[in-house]
């Protein structure tokens, strides 16, 4: 007879050894990868939701500025070319911080990495209200950007916690929200001026606008404190306290930094990356001034206008990662590349558009179809990235998201800086960049999973690609277990059309060329 207590149990045994063996969570009915969007349940959504405001607050901070500089400029009297620097300073200051970030990641995780960067950021943001000149205010943007650098946790964050089927989602779902924050800053910041300048005793236009500043600084600092308090690296725990109790291998920075540089794959995701991300940072830099100057708006409408293209976050982002984990269900690592490209390069178009209209209601229009666009292609990069290598996961990330802010600052310095280009032919000529560099795409390959042109190399399997990262005393140690288990959960990436490769035991597995 049948004991079914014992199958109970050995249900709920299933339930718990998978939820160890993979980093997400498991609805017990349905055995499926779910992401309960709203909820805050510890580990996984707790970290989610404390990852992305975080990233949302720093967004908040770096961007506090552009819509004001109708009144700042006045203050401070800056030229077209000061406003420029300063905005290629808020954006290239992170550039480095990223990398930084992303190998911190991996060895110290990324709860105590990100709320180092926003404790160390938090006093330029203050500072802000200080500026008296335009190199101060160069200067404070610059540091301030810095903080930037938290997107690279919030996906290191996410790509640990959550299943390979539904990392797109994740990864997209905390950028989105995280990126928010420069609509959020866009839209908050004229009407904070308003209500000081008419409701207080900062009631002069050049104090006002130094007052606004301190309450995106208190939200960054507040976030800091709630990732370090509320939040746990892993589904196991933190990192210091596992690597101290040697449950978790303490890895090897100099190995790390090798395998991330040397895999190719990492800066082509970052060149793409680059001309998604990048080109919401340039634009979200000057869409505020546009509409002001173009079609005459005062700074509250443009404030709102502006707005409208960091909000659409709230959901084009997710739906990039939703999309990347779609066309992976039915094409594999093949149709995530794809479906990036095309998306991509129809942002480009749409950039083109919208520089070369002159009505009001139909840039609009174009703007919020290209927002979406280019917001949904940062969710699909993401739906690719964390693929690219396991150990070196926080680097590759860090490179990949310091390529945003590369792209950022080269669209910046040459379509935005200074009186070279009207601002409506930077922006249609900055839409043929897109296009031309999205191409890099068709560059990535992955030999167990084929490319955009070509299909995978026989015989290779998920675990070859993934057990290159270690050497033999490594792999003699087990210490590439992890590895293996997370190639393992990335059997989806294959094509429906693709016949699976059989797995074949470490031991006797021969050496495939997997570059």
């Amino acid at each position: 007879m049948v004991n079914n207590n014992n199958i109970g149990e050995n249900k709920n045994n299933v339930v718990d050894e998978t939820q160890k063996k993979y980093s997400y969570p498991i609805d017990t009915e349905n055995k499926a990868m779910i992401f309960p969007l709203f909820s805050v349940e510890k580990p996984h959504m707790r970290a989610f939701h404390l990852s992305w405001f975080q990233y949302f607050t720093c967004f908040v901070c770096t961007f506090a500025a552009p819509p004001l500089l109708p009144i700042i400029r006045d203050n401070l009297n800056l030229t077209a070319t000061d406003i420029g620097n300063a905005g290629v300073g808020s954006v290239a200051g992170a550039i480095f911080a990223r990398l930084a970030l992303g190998a911190a990641c991996d060895l110290a995780g990324p709860r105590l990495a990100s709320a180092t960067v926003c404790f160390l950021t938090v006093p330029a943001v203050f500072l802000s209200s200080m500026a008296s000149s335009p190199a101060a205010f160069f200067i404070m943007r610059f540091f301030t950007g810095f903080s930037l650098a938290t997107f690279v946790s919030t996906q290191y964050w996410m790509s640990c916690m959550f299943s390979p089927k539904v990392v797109g989602i994740a990864n997209g779902q905390s950028g989105g929200w995280g990126n928010l924050g420069g609509g959020v800053a866009n839209l908050l910041m004229p009407l904070l001026y308003s209500f000081i300048l008419n409701n207080t005793k900062a009631d002069t236009p050049f104090t006002a606008w130094r007052v606004s500043f301190f309450l995106p600084a208190f939200l960054q600092m507040f976030s800091a404190f709630a990732v370090m308090l509320l939040g746990q690296d892993l589904p196991g725990g933190n990192f210091l306290k596992l690597q101290k109790s040697g449950e978790m291998h303490k890895d090897n920075a100099k190995k790390i930094v090798y395998h991330a540089v040397t895999n190719y794959r990492g800066w082509i995701t970052a060149i793409g990356y680059g001309f998604c991300f990048g080109v919401e940072l340039a634009v979200t830099n000057i869409i505020v001034s546009y509409f002001y100057d173009r079609f005459n708006l005062n700074l509250s409408l443009a404030g709102i206008v502006g707005a409208l293209f960091g909000m659409v976050n709230i959901f084009s982002r997710s739906c990039g990662g939703l999309f990347s984990d779609f066309m992976a269900k039915k094409y594999g690592m093949r149709g995530r590349l794809w479906g990036w490209w095309t998306v991509q390069t129809l942002s480009g178009v749409m950039c083109i558009v919208m520089g070369r209209l002159d009505t009001l209601g139909a840039t609009i229009a174009v703007m919020l179809i290209f927002c979406f666009l280019v917001q949904a292609s940062e969710g699909l990069t993401f739906g690719v990235v964390p693929f690219v290598s396991r150990r070196s996961l926080g680097l590759v990330s860090g490179i990949s998201g310091a390529g945003g802010n590369v792209g950022a600052v080269i669209c910046q310095v040459i379509f935005f800086r200074g009186s070279q280009f009207k601002l409506e032919d930077g922006i249609t000529y900055m839409g043929i960049i897109i296009i031309v560099t999205t191409l890099s795409l068709s560059s990535i390959y992955f030999p167990q999973w084929g490319g955009m042109l070509a299909g995978p190399k026989p015989g290779v399997t998920e675990e070859d690609y993934y057990l290159r990262e270690w050497d033999a005393d490594e792999q003699e140690q087990g210490l590439h277990k992890v590895s293996m288990k997370f190639a393992e959960g990335c059997r989806n990436e294959r094509s429906c059309k693709v016949k699976s490769v059989p797995v074949v035991e470490e031991s006797t597995r021969p050496a495939i060329d997997v570059v």
